[in-house]
Protein backbone atom coordinates (compact mmCIF):
# COMPACT_ATOMS: atom_id res chain seq x y z
CA UNK A 1 0.00 0.00 0.00
CA UNK A 2 1.41 3.24 -0.99
CA UNK A 3 1.08 6.61 0.95
CA UNK A 4 0.04 9.13 -0.30
CA UNK A 5 2.24 12.57 -1.79
CA UNK A 6 0.61 15.76 -1.50
CA UNK A 7 -1.55 16.60 -3.74
CA UNK A 8 -1.25 18.21 -6.91
CA UNK A 9 -2.79 19.67 -10.00
CA UNK A 10 -2.60 17.80 -12.98
CA UNK A 11 -4.30 18.67 -16.02
CA UNK A 12 -4.85 15.69 -18.99
CA UNK A 13 -4.97 16.89 -22.10
CA UNK A 14 -6.52 14.87 -25.19
CA UNK A 15 -7.21 15.98 -28.78
CA UNK A 16 -10.27 14.93 -30.11
CA UNK A 17 -10.54 12.29 -32.94
CA UNK A 18 -6.46 13.81 -33.50
CA UNK A 19 -5.48 12.22 -37.16
CA UNK A 20 -9.07 12.54 -38.45
CA UNK A 21 -9.98 15.88 -37.31
CA UNK A 22 -6.32 17.11 -38.73
CA UNK A 23 -7.34 15.27 -42.28
CA UNK A 24 -11.18 16.82 -41.80
CA UNK A 25 -9.53 20.53 -41.20
CA UNK A 26 -7.26 20.28 -43.88
CA UNK A 27 -9.86 18.90 -46.27
CA UNK A 28 -13.31 20.58 -45.45
CA UNK A 29 -15.09 18.27 -47.91
CA UNK A 30 -14.75 15.58 -45.60
CA UNK A 31 -15.99 17.38 -42.29
CA UNK A 32 -19.40 15.88 -41.41
CA UNK A 33 -18.26 12.72 -42.74
CA UNK A 34 -17.28 9.00 -41.39
CA UNK A 35 -14.01 8.83 -42.44
CA UNK A 36 -11.00 6.42 -41.05
CA UNK A 37 -7.02 7.10 -41.21
CA UNK A 38 -5.19 4.30 -42.19
CA UNK A 39 -5.73 1.23 -44.90
CA UNK A 40 -8.45 0.45 -46.40
CA UNK A 41 -7.57 -2.57 -48.29
CA UNK A 42 -8.08 -5.95 -47.46
CA UNK A 43 -4.92 -5.92 -45.02
CA UNK A 44 -5.50 -2.53 -43.50
CA UNK A 45 -5.92 -1.51 -40.51
CA UNK A 46 -7.63 1.86 -38.97
CA UNK A 47 -5.07 4.17 -36.99
CA UNK A 48 -7.74 6.96 -35.97
CA UNK A 49 -11.80 7.39 -37.12
CA UNK A 50 -13.70 10.50 -36.81
CA UNK A 51 -16.57 10.47 -34.26
CA UNK A 52 -19.26 10.28 -37.54
CA UNK A 53 -17.58 6.57 -37.66
CA UNK A 54 -17.36 5.89 -34.29
CA UNK A 55 -20.84 6.15 -34.57
CA UNK A 56 -21.06 2.87 -36.89
CA UNK A 57 -18.35 1.01 -34.08
CA UNK A 58 -15.55 2.05 -36.37
CA UNK A 59 -12.18 2.05 -34.30
CA UNK A 60 -8.65 2.17 -33.74
CA UNK A 61 -6.86 -1.02 -34.39
CA UNK A 62 -9.54 -2.54 -36.52
CA UNK A 63 -9.15 -4.10 -39.77
CA UNK A 64 -9.96 -1.82 -43.20
CA UNK A 65 -12.41 -4.46 -44.30
CA UNK A 66 -14.20 -4.32 -40.99
CA UNK A 67 -14.18 -1.03 -40.51
CA UNK A 68 -16.20 -0.68 -44.31
CA UNK A 69 -18.67 -3.52 -43.43
CA UNK A 70 -19.55 -2.05 -40.26
CA UNK A 71 -19.79 1.90 -42.63
CA UNK A 72 -19.86 0.87 -46.01
CA UNK A 73 -20.27 4.98 -47.12
CA UNK A 74 -16.73 5.18 -44.99
CA UNK A 75 -13.49 7.67 -46.67
CA UNK A 76 -10.26 5.94 -45.84
CA UNK A 77 -7.57 8.44 -46.02
CA UNK A 78 -4.04 7.81 -46.12
CA UNK A 79 -2.08 8.90 -42.82
CA UNK A 80 0.22 11.90 -42.78
CA UNK A 81 2.47 11.56 -39.59
CA UNK A 82 4.36 15.06 -41.09
CA UNK A 83 1.47 16.93 -40.83
CA UNK A 84 0.31 15.68 -37.32
CA UNK A 85 3.68 16.06 -35.76
CA UNK A 86 3.63 19.49 -37.26
CA UNK A 87 -0.05 20.34 -35.31
CA UNK A 88 1.41 18.60 -32.24
CA UNK A 89 4.49 20.81 -32.32
CA UNK A 90 1.87 23.39 -31.84
CA UNK A 91 -0.03 22.19 -29.50
CA UNK A 92 2.71 21.48 -27.28
CA UNK A 93 4.47 25.07 -27.35
CA UNK A 94 0.84 26.01 -25.85
CA UNK A 95 1.51 23.94 -23.10
CA UNK A 96 4.94 25.44 -22.27
CA UNK A 97 3.61 28.84 -22.13
CA UNK A 98 1.78 27.54 -18.62
CA UNK A 99 4.33 25.08 -17.35
CA UNK A 100 7.74 23.16 -17.94
CA UNK A 101 6.18 20.07 -16.62
CA UNK A 102 4.40 18.30 -19.27
CA UNK A 103 4.70 15.10 -19.97
CA UNK A 104 4.02 13.78 -23.63
CA UNK A 105 2.23 10.67 -24.00
CA UNK A 106 1.71 10.85 -27.79
CA UNK A 107 1.23 13.40 -30.55
CA UNK A 108 -2.25 13.97 -29.48
CA UNK A 109 -2.16 13.42 -25.59
CA UNK A 110 0.17 14.92 -22.39
CA UNK A 111 0.11 15.47 -18.53
CA UNK A 112 0.98 18.83 -17.57
CA UNK A 113 1.50 19.58 -13.62
CA UNK A 114 0.08 23.47 -13.05
CA UNK A 115 0.29 22.90 -9.07
CA UNK A 116 2.96 26.33 -9.87
CA UNK A 117 2.62 27.62 -12.70
CA UNK A 118 4.17 30.34 -15.05
CA UNK A 119 0.85 32.19 -15.46
CA UNK A 120 0.23 32.57 -11.47
CA UNK A 121 -3.11 31.06 -11.70
CA UNK A 122 -4.17 28.93 -9.19
CA UNK A 123 -7.42 27.01 -10.74
CA UNK A 124 -6.26 24.65 -12.82
CA UNK A 125 -10.05 24.02 -13.99
CA UNK A 126 -9.42 27.95 -15.97
CA UNK A 127 -6.02 27.20 -17.04
CA UNK A 128 -7.13 23.58 -19.12
CA UNK A 129 -9.83 26.21 -20.40
CA UNK A 130 -7.12 28.72 -21.92
CA UNK A 131 -5.21 26.18 -23.22
CA UNK A 132 -8.30 24.24 -24.98
CA UNK A 133 -8.76 27.87 -26.71
CA UNK A 134 -5.78 28.80 -27.41
CA UNK A 135 -5.10 24.80 -29.02
CA UNK A 136 -8.76 25.75 -30.73
CA UNK A 137 -6.85 29.07 -32.28
CA UNK A 138 -3.79 28.61 -33.35
CA UNK A 139 -4.75 24.87 -34.97
CA UNK A 140 -8.57 24.86 -35.48
CA UNK A 141 -8.79 21.57 -33.41
CA UNK A 142 -10.93 20.68 -30.49
CA UNK A 143 -9.06 19.25 -27.21
CA UNK A 144 -10.85 17.73 -24.09
CA UNK A 145 -9.14 18.01 -20.82
CA UNK A 146 -9.34 16.16 -17.63
CA UNK A 147 -8.26 18.17 -14.20
CA UNK A 148 -7.41 16.92 -10.43
CA UNK A 149 -5.29 15.91 -7.69
CA UNK A 150 -2.92 13.00 -9.24
CA UNK A 151 -2.40 11.41 -13.25
CA UNK A 152 -4.85 8.76 -13.06
CA UNK A 153 -8.06 10.44 -12.17
CA UNK A 154 -7.20 13.51 -14.51
CA UNK A 155 -6.74 10.61 -17.70
CA UNK A 156 -10.48 9.40 -16.75
CA UNK A 157 -11.04 13.08 -16.51
CA UNK A 158 -10.51 13.80 -19.48
CA UNK A 159 -12.70 11.00 -21.16
CA UNK A 160 -15.89 12.32 -19.20
CA UNK A 161 -17.27 15.43 -21.60
CA UNK A 162 -15.79 14.12 -24.72
CA UNK A 163 -15.45 15.56 -27.57
CA UNK A 164 -14.43 19.11 -26.87
CA UNK A 165 -15.13 19.49 -23.01
CA UNK A 166 -13.57 18.92 -19.51
CA UNK A 167 -14.06 17.93 -16.29
CA UNK A 168 -12.70 18.66 -12.84
CA UNK A 169 -12.52 16.37 -10.06
CA UNK A 170 -11.84 18.41 -7.32
CA UNK A 171 -10.27 17.21 -3.71
CA UNK A 172 -12.84 16.75 -1.69
CA UNK A 173 -14.92 15.11 -5.02
CA UNK A 174 -12.33 12.41 -5.20
CA UNK A 175 -13.43 9.54 -3.36
CA UNK A 176 -17.31 10.08 -4.72
CA UNK A 177 -16.16 10.41 -8.07
CA UNK A 178 -14.01 6.70 -8.17
CA UNK A 179 -16.56 4.93 -6.16
CA UNK A 180 -18.83 5.59 -8.86
CA UNK A 181 -17.29 5.24 -11.71
CA UNK A 182 -18.21 2.00 -13.74
CA UNK A 183 -15.17 0.07 -13.37
CA UNK A 184 -14.53 -0.50 -17.11
CA UNK A 185 -13.94 3.44 -17.28
CA UNK A 186 -11.27 2.90 -14.79
CA UNK A 187 -7.77 3.69 -16.84
CA UNK A 188 -6.13 0.51 -17.42
CA UNK A 189 -9.14 -1.57 -17.19
CA UNK A 190 -9.34 -3.49 -20.82
CA UNK A 191 -11.80 -5.72 -21.96
CA UNK A 192 -9.79 -8.56 -20.34
CA UNK A 193 -9.42 -7.33 -17.45
CA UNK A 194 -13.33 -6.13 -17.05
CA UNK A 195 -14.71 -9.15 -17.70
CA UNK A 196 -12.32 -10.48 -14.40
CA UNK A 197 -13.59 -7.93 -12.64
CA UNK A 198 -17.30 -8.65 -13.44
CA UNK A 199 -16.44 -12.41 -12.00
CA UNK A 200 -15.30 -10.90 -9.25
CA UNK A 201 -18.31 -8.98 -8.68
CA UNK A 202 -16.51 -5.95 -9.28
CA UNK A 203 -18.78 -3.28 -11.90
CA UNK A 204 -17.82 -0.11 -10.27
CA UNK A 205 -15.19 1.61 -7.77
CA UNK A 206 -17.81 1.08 -4.56
CA UNK A 207 -17.37 -2.85 -5.46
CA UNK A 208 -13.80 -2.33 -5.94
CA UNK A 209 -13.25 -0.03 -2.41
CA UNK A 210 -15.10 -2.88 -0.72
CA UNK A 211 -12.26 -5.53 -1.30
CA UNK A 212 -9.62 -5.72 0.99
CA UNK A 213 -6.33 -5.50 -0.16
CA UNK A 214 -5.27 -9.19 0.86
CA UNK A 215 -8.27 -10.32 -1.53
CA UNK A 216 -7.06 -7.88 -4.15
CA UNK A 217 -3.46 -9.17 -4.09
CA UNK A 218 -4.62 -12.99 -4.26
CA UNK A 219 -6.47 -12.58 -7.15
CA UNK A 220 -5.11 -10.19 -9.38
CA UNK A 221 -1.58 -10.49 -8.08
CA UNK A 222 0.71 -7.61 -8.52
CA UNK A 223 -2.03 -5.30 -9.68
CA UNK A 224 -3.99 -5.70 -6.86
CA UNK A 225 -2.37 -3.25 -4.89
CA UNK A 226 -2.61 -0.86 -7.70
CA UNK A 227 -6.11 -1.22 -7.84
CA UNK A 228 -6.44 -0.52 -4.16
CA UNK A 229 -4.68 2.56 -4.42
CA UNK A 230 -6.41 3.95 -7.11
CA UNK A 231 -9.82 3.24 -6.35
CA UNK A 232 -8.65 5.62 -2.90
CA UNK A 233 -7.70 8.20 -4.58
CA UNK A 234 -3.68 7.02 -4.70
CA UNK A 235 -1.30 7.57 -7.69
CA UNK A 236 1.49 8.71 -6.52
CA UNK A 237 3.10 8.86 -10.10
CA UNK A 238 4.73 12.40 -11.13
CA UNK A 239 4.43 14.20 -14.33
CA UNK A 240 7.99 13.30 -15.93
CA UNK A 241 9.32 16.31 -18.11
CA UNK A 242 12.16 14.60 -19.47
CA UNK A 243 10.79 11.01 -21.01
CA UNK A 244 13.90 9.14 -22.39
CA UNK A 245 13.12 7.35 -25.84
CA UNK A 246 13.82 3.93 -25.03
CA UNK A 247 13.15 2.11 -28.70
CA UNK A 248 12.72 3.57 -32.45
CA UNK A 249 11.05 1.55 -34.46
CA UNK A 250 9.34 1.05 -38.07
CA UNK A 251 7.17 -1.64 -39.40
CA UNK A 252 4.80 -2.83 -42.98
CA UNK A 253 2.04 -5.19 -43.05
CA UNK A 254 2.23 -6.90 -47.00
CA UNK A 255 -0.97 -6.73 -49.42
CA UNK A 256 0.45 -10.42 -49.85
CA UNK A 257 1.82 -12.95 -47.60
CA UNK A 258 5.55 -13.22 -48.67
CA UNK A 259 7.42 -17.03 -48.25
CA UNK A 260 10.54 -16.01 -50.22
CA UNK A 261 13.45 -14.66 -47.92
CA UNK A 262 14.73 -12.92 -50.87
CA UNK A 263 11.34 -10.51 -51.44
CA UNK A 264 11.66 -10.70 -47.19
CA UNK A 265 15.05 -8.63 -47.68
CA UNK A 266 13.66 -6.19 -50.20
CA UNK A 267 11.06 -5.10 -47.74
CA UNK A 268 13.52 -5.03 -45.08
CA UNK A 269 15.62 -2.86 -47.07
CA UNK A 270 13.35 -0.01 -46.78
CA UNK A 271 12.23 -0.65 -43.63
CA UNK A 272 16.12 -0.28 -42.57
CA UNK A 273 16.11 2.87 -44.34
CA UNK A 274 12.78 4.44 -41.74
CA UNK A 275 14.63 3.52 -38.94
CA UNK A 276 17.65 5.04 -39.76
CA UNK A 277 16.03 8.40 -40.63
CA UNK A 278 14.10 8.43 -37.90
CA UNK A 279 17.72 7.46 -35.53
CA UNK A 280 18.88 10.81 -37.66
CA UNK A 281 15.87 12.91 -36.78
CA UNK A 282 16.22 11.99 -32.94
CA UNK A 283 20.21 12.02 -33.39
CA UNK A 284 20.45 8.61 -31.42
CA UNK A 285 22.15 5.42 -32.32
CA UNK A 286 21.27 2.18 -30.98
CA UNK A 287 23.20 -1.39 -29.96
CA UNK A 288 20.75 -3.26 -29.74
CA UNK A 289 18.46 -4.57 -32.71
CA UNK A 290 15.26 -6.45 -33.39
CA UNK A 291 13.52 -8.33 -36.17
CA UNK A 292 9.88 -8.36 -35.73
CA UNK A 293 8.08 -11.04 -37.72
CA UNK A 294 4.15 -11.78 -37.54
CA UNK A 295 3.38 -14.87 -39.61
CA UNK A 296 0.10 -15.97 -41.62
CA UNK A 297 -1.26 -17.02 -38.66
CA UNK A 298 -1.16 -14.20 -36.93
CA UNK A 299 1.84 -15.83 -34.66
CA UNK A 300 4.81 -13.07 -33.53
CA UNK A 301 8.21 -13.84 -33.53
CA UNK A 302 11.30 -12.01 -32.53
CA UNK A 303 15.03 -12.27 -33.39
CA UNK A 304 17.61 -9.93 -31.56
CA UNK A 305 21.01 -8.99 -30.92
CA UNK A 306 23.14 -6.38 -28.95
CA UNK A 307 26.02 -5.06 -30.42
CA UNK A 308 29.62 -3.96 -28.88
CA UNK A 309 28.70 -0.21 -30.60
CA UNK A 310 26.15 1.80 -31.10
CA UNK A 311 24.99 1.90 -35.00
CA UNK A 312 22.39 4.22 -36.77
CA UNK A 313 23.36 3.69 -40.55
CA UNK A 314 21.11 1.84 -42.94
CA UNK A 315 23.55 -0.33 -44.37
CA UNK A 316 24.71 -1.07 -40.36
CA UNK A 317 21.36 -2.05 -39.67
CA UNK A 318 20.40 -4.05 -42.95
CA UNK A 319 24.14 -5.90 -42.58
CA UNK A 320 22.81 -6.91 -38.60
CA UNK A 321 19.26 -7.66 -39.55
CA UNK A 322 19.81 -9.93 -42.38
CA UNK A 323 21.99 -12.05 -39.97
CA UNK A 324 18.85 -12.28 -37.79
CA UNK A 325 16.78 -13.34 -40.81
CA UNK A 326 19.08 -16.41 -41.80
CA UNK A 327 19.25 -17.42 -38.00
CA UNK A 328 16.80 -19.37 -38.10
CA UNK A 329 14.03 -21.10 -40.96
CA UNK A 330 10.74 -19.25 -41.30
CA UNK A 331 8.22 -21.40 -39.72
CA UNK A 332 5.19 -20.07 -42.37
CA UNK A 333 4.58 -17.08 -45.26
CA UNK A 334 4.78 -13.60 -43.27
CA UNK A 335 2.52 -10.78 -43.25
CA UNK A 336 4.48 -7.83 -41.71
CA UNK A 337 8.31 -7.39 -40.92
CA UNK A 338 9.49 -4.95 -38.71
CA UNK A 339 12.88 -3.65 -37.26
CA UNK A 340 13.59 -1.96 -33.85
CA UNK A 341 16.74 -0.30 -32.33
CA UNK A 342 16.82 -0.33 -28.62
CA UNK A 343 19.55 -0.17 -26.03
CA UNK A 344 20.17 3.91 -27.11
CA UNK A 345 23.06 6.45 -26.39
CA UNK A 346 20.54 8.87 -25.03
CA UNK A 347 20.33 7.91 -21.57
CA UNK A 348 21.39 11.43 -19.64
CA UNK A 349 20.82 11.19 -15.82
CA UNK A 350 17.42 12.79 -15.40
CA UNK A 351 16.50 15.54 -13.35
CA UNK A 352 14.33 14.61 -10.65
CA UNK A 353 11.69 16.63 -9.50
CA UNK A 354 11.28 18.55 -6.43
CA UNK A 355 7.98 17.73 -4.48
CA UNK A 356 6.14 20.28 -3.23
CA UNK A 357 6.63 20.42 0.47
CA UNK A 358 3.05 22.13 0.84
CA UNK A 359 0.95 20.54 2.90
CA UNK A 360 -2.35 18.89 1.40
CA UNK A 361 -4.56 21.40 3.68
CA UNK A 362 -2.71 24.12 2.15
CA UNK A 363 -3.27 22.80 -1.19
CA UNK A 364 -6.78 21.96 -0.80
CA UNK A 365 -7.54 26.04 -0.11
CA UNK A 366 -6.14 26.47 -3.39
CA UNK A 367 -9.00 26.72 -6.47
CA UNK A 368 -9.34 23.70 -8.71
Amino acid sequence: METALPLRKIIHVDMDAFYASVEQLDDPTLVGKAIAVGGGGTRGVVSAASYEARKFGVRSAMSGALARKLCPDLIFVRTNFERYREISDKIRKVFFEYTDLVEPLSLDEAYLDVTENKKGNPSATLIAREIRQKIKERTGLNASAGISINKFIAKVASDINKPNGQKTVPPEEVLDFLEHLDIKKFYGVGKVMKEKMYRHGIYTGADLKQKSFEYLQENFGKSGSYYYNIVRGIHNSQVKAERTRKSLAAERTFNENISSEIFMLERLDTIAEEVAKRLKKSKVAGRTITLKIKYRDFTLQTRSKTLPLYIASKELILDNVKDLLYQDEMRDSVRLLGISMSNLNNENPKKKEKVSEKTIDVQLKLEF
